[in-house]
């Protein structure tokens, strides 16, 4: 049941979760607006309310940038998510379209939709596009809406069909038994079940420590992993035939996020490290730049890189560099993603 990428797994992957865990999928934040406000919402501060949009790392105003991160990150698919994307119905169409026009068929899109705007007329316009739906139902912040959850469920099987759309929920420990009947419910509705470790953040942490323990990490909840496998060994007891994927926090941090790291595109004379992150060798300047790269503009040894600032060389440029003490050489362990965070940087 324990799999290879720190998670738990009952009757195979979704194929989102496939191609997630191995790296592929670009993170399409579409806005942080959302139709709900969960009070076990993770998003960041940076994220949460806010109206911007993001592939991975990089904040992008249009498709052109978009299509520019997905092909820096050889990415194969992409997972659009929010705040609630049908708030954006209009864009979320624009690039998801934009990334079938460019990349072809083949490359998978899922989403993640809040049951709260969904209608029929929304899914029939998502369909095109889309070839994964995870919807995430209201029953936990109102019980109330139980009912509706689950019609709006069986409208979406009709919409993409049954092998192509799942529930997503946070596995909230005390919850366990609400979110195992739903899921009984939902069975013959959906073809998957994804259950994400509950993790703290700087906007639910308010209310999440007045009633939940967290664990020495820091940043998950105590219990959730512990009854989420619970809950697949009950769900392998009622020999439920949905796929059903317990997704841990170390998952997404040391796997998922570790292997998109490995696909990314670097700049030339980088040496990757296993950790996914990059070292590079560089000639910094605090001053004249444009006369810095003035002279190396033709050296087959030397990259310019505008957008830093700096040059990279390689190690014989470096060598000779260092003998002639005319540059300070440093070098950079830096991630290779639009941002760029480095690490750390040494002199040589």
């Amino acid at each position: 049941m324990k799999t290879k990428y720190s998670s738990y797994c009952l009757n195979d992957f979704p194929e989102g979760c496939r191609r997630c865990v191995r790296g592929e999928k670009l993170v399409l934040f579409i806005s942080g607006k959302c139709s709900r406000a969960c009070w076990y919402c993770s998003l960041s501060d940076k994220r949460k309310n806010s109206n911007k949009i993001w592939a991975n790392e990089r904040e992008i105003c249009n498709v052109k940038e978009l299509i520019e991160e997905a092909e820096e990150s050889n990415a194969t698919s992409a997972g659009i998510t929010g705040g609630d994307p049908l708030l954006f119905l209009d864009r979320t169409i624009e690039f998801a379209s934009a990334l079938k026009k460019r990349f072809g068929k083949k490359f998978h899109i899922h989403i993640y939709l809040p049951t709260k705007l969904v209608t029929l007329l929304n899914l029939t316009k998502l369909e095109e596009f889309i070839d994964e739906a995870r919807f995430h139902p209201e029953f936990l912040i109102n019980k109330d809406k139980e009912n509706e959850d689950l019609e709006k469920i069986k409208m979406a099987e009709r919409v993409f069909g049954k092998q192509n759309i799942g529930i997503e929920l946070p596995m909230i420990p005390d919850k366990h038994e609400e979110i195992k009947k739903f899921i009984l419910k939902v069975k013959d509705y959906v073809s998957f079940v994804n259950l994400n470790e509950f993790e703290i953040s700087d906007t639910n942490f308010d209310e999440i420590e007045k009633k939940y323990e967290v664990d020495k990490n820091g940043y998950t909840i105590k219990g959730s992993l512990f009854e989420g496998k619970r809950l697949l060994n009950e769900l392998q007891r009622e020999k439920i035939k949905l796929k059903v994927h317990l997704c841990s926090a170390e998952l997404k941090n040391w796997h998922q996020y570790k292997n998109r790291l490995l696909r990314h595109k670097i700049l030339p004379f980088g040496k990757r490290t296993e950790d996914g992150t990059v070292i590079y060798l560089a000639v910094y300047t605090n001053n004249n730049w444009d006369a810095l790269k003035k002279e190396f503009a033709n050296n087959k040894d030397a990259y310019i890189d505008n957008k830093k600032e700096r040059v990279i060389i390689n190690n014989k440029l470096a060598e000779e560099l260092k003998l002639k003490g005319k540059y300070k050489i440093e070098r950079v362990e830096e991630y290779p993603t639009y941002d760029g965070d480095e690490v750390e940087r040494w002199e040589v």
